[in-house]
């Protein structure tokens, strides 16, 4: 493996300018559960993904990255971890290479929520916008087909049969598309899964443009979040459905580099490890 050299400077700043990021990030979440309370949208990426809060402050430069003088090896590649580098770079390149669909609406939020009562939704301390028969309305008068096996899998029992495609854990490969909201949030569980191996600052990235785009979906879920200060995207009307795909269009465009990153992270870390 080619060591990387950094000096202590480079090596200290790197580290501070990660920290400070993560912090405005981490801290609110921190205090609310300190507190008790609970944010349906910031808290989604602490609660949902198994990655830890003191884990995505946490610094590293990725492999094969060493401080000048400090006589550390640089983090290599587990032969027990090829396979799992290997399932991810297959994920990641067959995603990359389809075109990206931008009619599902979001309508997996729906789905999650599908003929419940209120006491039943996840997010039960918000109301749906429509109640829950308007919501199950915009259920029933849609063409509903998520390609993303952990939105799909959330689906209630009845709004199963309604989806399009039946995905599975093992058919992921084959329906992964770049324009899936979910897919690309799940670019931050790929890249820390990669880590030590892969640099914070990309796994910050990754985490970002999650962040985002859960800001997005629920948006344009069924629930009324006024009052914690979202606009919602009516994807019930046509104005709204447009305003979904532009910032679905866009959310593929920025998912686009990072895709490419773990890629190129992934193909240079089974070369390594090959070697």
């Amino acid at each position: 493996m080619q060591l990387t050299v950094l000096d202590r400077p480079t090596w200290e700043a790197r580290r501070a300018a990660h920290e400070a990021r993560v912090d405005a990030w981490i801290e609110p979440h921190l205090a609310r559960r300190r507190n008790g309370r609970k944010h349906p949208v910031e808290d989604f990426l602490f609660t949902y993904y198994s990655y830890r809060p003191a884990q995505l402050r946490r610094w590293h430069p990725g492999a094969g990255v060493v401080l000048a003088g400090a006589g550390a090896e640089a983090a290599t590649v587990p032969p027990r971890r090829m396979d799992a580098i290997a399932w991810i770079r297959a994920l990641l390149a067959a995603t990359a290479a389809r075109t990206p669909h931008l009619g599902c609406f979001g309508l997996h939020e729906w789905a999650m929520v599908y003929r419940q009562t209120q006491d039943e939704l996840r997010h039960n301390a918000w109301p749906l916008r429509l109640g829950t028969a308007g919501t199950d309305a915009v259920v029933d008068a849609s063409r509903i087909r998520c390609s993303h096996f952990d939105a799909f899998r959330f689906y209630t029992a009845p709004a199963r049969p309604l989806n399009l495609l039946q995905p599975t854990r093992e058919t992921q490969a084959d329906n992964e598309q770049p324009g899936c909201l979910h897919a690309n949030m799940d670019l931050y569980k790929h890249a820390y899964k990669l880590a030590p191996l892969v640099p914070a600052e990309l796994i910050a990235d990754c985490f970002e443009l999650a962040r985002d785009i859960r800001t997005l979906d629920m948006r344009a879920s069924p629930y009324d979040l006024a009052d914690l200060g979202y606009e919602p995207v009516r994807i019930e009307t046509p104005e709204g459905r447009a305003r979904y795909v532009e910032a679905q269009r866009a959310f593929a465009e920025r998912a686009m580099p990072l895709r490419g990153r773990l890629l190129a992270e992934c193909d240079s870390l089974l070369a390594d490890a090959r070697n």
